[in-house]
C-alpha cells in the first residue's frame, strides 16, 4: 500500500499516453503547439512495466489520458495490456471522443470499462470556436458508440469558459433529463501556455449551478462525491450533474491520485511543478527496486494541496503535457 505523509492511500494512477492531440482547445494549448518526438515518450513495453510496478504498490485504478489518448498508436493493445495487469481493477479513459466511432467496440473488448468524453457545448459553431478544429457531430457519434459498446456509465466533461459557453450549461444539463449520463461541469484551472484565458475567464461551479437552477429549479443533492465531482440531479432526471470545483472548493484532502506524464515523469499533484523522472532512470538501467523506492518516496512527499489560493500557478507544463 502506498501512503503519503498525511495518511492518504494513493491508489489511482493517471497515465498520459501522448502529448499529441487532434484538437486545439483554447483553454488547453495554443493552436501552434509543438509536441515531443515519439522517441521521447514512453514506449508500449515501458508503459506495461510501469503499470505492473504501480500495481505491485497497491495502485488498482488507472485512467488513460493525453493529449488525446486515442491518437496513440496501438491504443487497443495498450488497453489490453494494462487491463490484464494483475491488481488493476479499473481502467478508464478521458477522450475528446472523435475517434470513438471506430474505436469504442475494440477498446471495450480489450478491457476498457469507462470513458469520460469532453464536450463543452452542444452548439456546433461554438464547439468549433472552442476546439478550433473540432466537429460536434463526430463527438456525439463517439458518445453513442461508447454507450452502444457497453462502456458505461457515460460521463461527459464540460469546461466552462467566460465569453464562450457559459450560456450553454442549460442545454448541457438538459442532456441528463432523458439519458442516464453524468454531465460534469469543470472549473477551468491555470497552466502554462494559455494562462491569461484560464485566469481571466473562469466561471465558478457556484455560478454554473445558479445558471442551471434558474432554468430547472433547485438541484437535488446526492450528498456524495463521484471521484472529484459533487453529484446533483435535476428533479425527475434520469442522469446526474456533477460539479468539479478544483479552484473554489478544492478536494485535496481526499485526493488519491498520481500522474505519469507521456514522457515518464511522475507528478503527484496536477497543479504543482515538482516532478520525478522515472523514464530516464529506467532507460539508464535502474532496477525495479530502485524505481519502486522512487515512487514510494514521491508518494510520501505528495503535497497537501494545490496552492491556487496562494496565487501559485504551475508554469512548467501545459495541460496536454501533463494529462488531465
Amino acid at each position: 500500500m502506498a501512503l503519503d505523509r498525511f495518511g492518504r492511500k494513493i491508489h489511482y494512477l493517471r497515465i498520459s499516453l501522448t502529448d499529441h492531440c487532434n484538437l486545439r482547445c483554447i483553454y488547453c494549448m495554443p493552436e501552434d503547439q509543438t509536441f515531443r518526438p515519439n522517441a521521447e515518450l514512453m514506449q508500449d513495453d515501458e508503459i506495461f512495466l510501469f503499470a505492473r510496478l504501480f500495481a505491485d504498490l497497491g495502485f488498482d485504478k488507472i485512467r488513460l489520458t493525453g493529449g488525446e489518448p486515442t491518437v496513440r498508436a496501438n491504443i487497443v493493445e495498450i488497453v489490453r495490456g494494462i487491463a490484464s495487469t494483475p491488481g488493476i481493477r479499473n481502467i478508464s479513459m478521458t477522450t475528446n471522443g472523435l475517434l470513438l466511432p471506430r474505436l469504442a467496440k475494440p477498446l471495450a473488448e480489450a478491457g476498457l470499462q469507462r470513458v469520460n468524453v469532453s464536450i463543452d457545448t452542444l452548439d456546433p459553431e461554438k464547439f468549433k470556436r472552442l476546439t478550433r478544429w473540432g466537429k460536434l457531430e463526430q463527438v456525439w457519434e463517439g458518445i453513442l458508440a461508447a454507450e452502444a459498446a457497453g462502456i458505461t456509465p457515460v460521463k461527459l466533461n464540460a469546461v466552462v469558459v467566460k465569453g464562450y459557453n457559459e450560456e450553454d450549461v442549460i442545454d448541457l444539463a438538459a442532456v441528463t433529463l432523458d439519458r442516464p449520463w453524468q454531465l460534469r461541469f469543470i472549473e477551468m484551472m491555470p497552466f502554462a501556455g494559455v494562462t491569461d484565458v484560464q485566469t481571466q475567464q473562469i466561471v465558478t461551479a457556484a455560478q454554473i449551478q445558479a445558471k442551471i437552477e434558474s432554468e430547472f429549479g433547485p438541484l437535488e443533492a446526492d450528498n456524495r462525491y463521484d471521484g472529484e465531482a459533487r453529484i446533483f440531479r435535476i428533479r425527475g432526471a434520469q442522469g446526474e450533474i456533477g460539479f468539479i470545483s478544483s479552484v473554489t472548493v478544492p478536494f485535496c484532502s481526499a485526493c488519491t491520485r498520481a500522474r505519469l506524464t507521456a514522457d515518464g515523469v511522475l507528478r503527484m499533484c496536477l497543479l504543482r511543478e515538482k516532478e520525478i523522472d522515472l523514464l530516464t532512470p529506467l532507460r539508464n538501467g535502474a532496477s525495479l527496486e530502485e524505481l519502486r523506492q522512487m515512487i514510494l518516496d514521491a508518494v510520501w512527499n505528495k503535497p497537501w494541496g494545490h496552492g491556487l489560493d496562494e496565487g501559485y500557478i504551475p508554469l512548467n507544463r501545459a495541460m496536454n503535457q501533463i494529462g488531465g
